[in-house]
């Protein structure tokens, strides 16, 4: 093994394991562009998974720049996952689904940003600028799409709520 194999080796994982978290987040948001009756979610929703299909295979790319190959194994233990936070939504009306598909949507791209922060620094301590580079580029799209989403919550809560006040 060379020197720079177990380099190679650690960011090839973290690209392995951002890939898999993209895939899986990609489709938990074409699931949730459907869900709902909030009109500018589900739209934030089918956005932001045209862009993280742009992620994830940029992420390929340059995985395969480095000689490695997503793994089917973490893909589908992410996507074993993927409905977990759904279980949140138990109980809830159906005119609180936008509201609460929002709640998980901005808690994932928390997520995201934090793990492209660990993927930027793993690759700045091993020298990897172009790596490095584009973790930051993704983490900036994550901290938009937070943005956007955290703006919708509040109207979208409020929009539920008049719906099952006046139900009521």
């Amino acid at each position: 093994m060379t020197r720079g194999e177990p380099r190679l080796s650690i960011l090839r994982r973290y690209l392995e394991d951002a890939i898999a978290a993209e895939s899986n987040f990609e489709t938990q948001l074409r699931a949730m562009s459907k869900e709902g009756d909030n009109a500018a979610a589900k739209l934030a929703f089918a956005q932001h998974a045209e862009e993280t299909k742009s992620q994830r295979l940029r992420l390929m790319v340059r995985l395969q720049e480095m000689g490695g190959s997503p793994s089917g194994f973490k893909a589908v233990v992410a996507h074993l996952f993927n409905f977990a936070p759904k279980a949140a939504q138990l109980g809830h009306d159906q005119s609180e689904i936008s509201a609460q598909n929002l709640i998980i949507g901005y808690a994932v791209e928390n997520s995201e940003i934090a793990m492209y922060e660990a993927l930027a620094a793993t690759a700045a301590a091993a020298g990897d600028l172009q790596t490095e580079q584009l973790a930051r580029e993704i983490q900036e799209e994550e901290r938009r799409a937070a943005k956007m989403i955290w703006h919708l919550i509040a109207p979208c809560s409020q929009e539920s709520y008049g719906k099952i006040s006046s139900a009521a």
